[in-house]
């Protein structure tokens, strides 16, 4: 709003002058001296225009050293990030299961940490859900499995071997994650579901979107999976993009799945699709999600319930909701949500309603 305000005075500075110039004319021809006039009127007439694109061009260069000098310092961000130290002597995973040892974890700048002494396990082969209220670290407990970032304390093993003491790419290798906030990159979507494993045949993707339900997307695409996101206006949903995302998953074809909240963005008609996706993603896979909405964590082998960055309780269904505790509430406050529904008003009782209220 003021750069509009700003480009409108500055550009229409020689409307004002049109005014001024009907004011004077008469005395200036009078006088005799009209020619003179004419000839300061031409003068202030062109300066004002030129004084405005100016302006405007010195405004639009400030904008671009604005932006460029917030990227800059964007990459600067990037490039001086602590590098995870590597260990010389890797060790490799015995098997698929996961397990926190008595996990601490501060953010950056943070006084209160994001994770106080958590410690679980997940079996091979075994779903567990990370459930609890906003903030309680569900998210930050997922992004330390890969190794995102290292813990303040304590251990984070995957198949028996502390992440730090595995080699990077093993360990990638060993796990694929489907975020709530997936980005697709701007190129075609075979690349964009290849890039999990960049020697793939098209065959092989081609499988992985289909596993992902993926199908319907590509047949209103007009070059199919070789269509590039973002060009020529195409663009896909949240939830369309989200299930390009499990194709990439599908296709890494790692033992160990993190989901967090995968139907975060999805409408009713792309979550039902994405839990088909799902079933073909988890199937013999040791998996870790992370879940708002509880009617997706019923059937896990078991349920692990952060708060305040602790676990709060640790236990199946069941279990948890016979203990009549912090998930027995959540629960309980979930299916109240559930049956919510806008009720119809009766018109005589809203008009009665807002007499009393006059």
């Amino acid at each position: 709003m003021p750069q509009s305000v700003n480009l409108t005075f500055t550009e229409g500075a020689f409307v004002f002058l049109v005014p001024t110039a009907l004011l004077l004319a008469p005395a200036a021809l009078n006088s005799g001296n009209f020619a003179g006039f004419v000839t300061n009127f031409a003068f202030y007439a062109v300066f004002s225009a030129i004084i405005s694109t100016a302006l405007a061009k010195i405004m639009f260069a400030a904008s671009g050293m604005m932006l460029a000098s917030t990227a800059l310092g964007r990459i600067s961000e990037v490039m001086s990030a602590p590098v995870l130290k590597i260990t010389d002597n890797p060790q490799v995973p015995k098997d698929n299961s996961v397990e926190f040892k008595d996990v601490s974890f501060t953010y950056a700048g943070a006084e209160i940490p994001a994770l106080d002494h958590v410690s679980f396990k997940v079996e091979p082969g075994q779903t567990v859900a990370l459930v609890g209220p906003s903030g309680g670290g569900k998210t930050t407990a997922a992004s330390l499995i890969p190794r995102f970032w290292d813990v303040t304390s304590g251990s984070v093993l995957v198949g028996g071997v502390d992440v730090r003491e595995a080699d990077p790419h093993v360990l990638m290798d060993q796990v694929a994650f489907v975020f709530q906030n997936n980005r697709l990159f701007k190129t075609s979507i075979l690349e964009n579901v290849r890039a999990s494993r960049p020697e793939a045949s098209r065959e092989e993707v081609q499988a992985a979107l289909t596993a992902a339900q993926c199908d319907d997307i590509l047949e209103k695409l007009p070059d199919g999976m070789d269509t590039v996101i973002g060009t020529e206006g195409t663009y896909l949903s949240g939830g369309e993009q989200q299930r390009v995302a499990l194709a990439r998953a599908i296709l890494k074809d790692a033992p160990i799945v993190v989901l967090d909240e995968a139907t975060a963005f999805a409408d009713p008609e792309n979550e039902a699709m994405i839990q088909k996706a799902f079933a073909t993603l988890t199937k013999g896979r040791t998996v870790i999600m992370i879940a708002h909405r509880l009617s997706t964590v019923v059937g896990a082998d078991k349920i692990i319930v952060l708060d305040g960055g602790k676990v709060s309780e640790e236990g199946t269904h069941t279990e948890l909701v016979q203990a009549n505790g912090l998930y027995a509430r959540m629960w309980k406050e979930y299916n109240q949500a559930v049956k919510w529904r806008i009720s119809q008003v009766d018109p005589t009782e809203a008009v009665s309603a807002k007499k009393e209220v006059q």
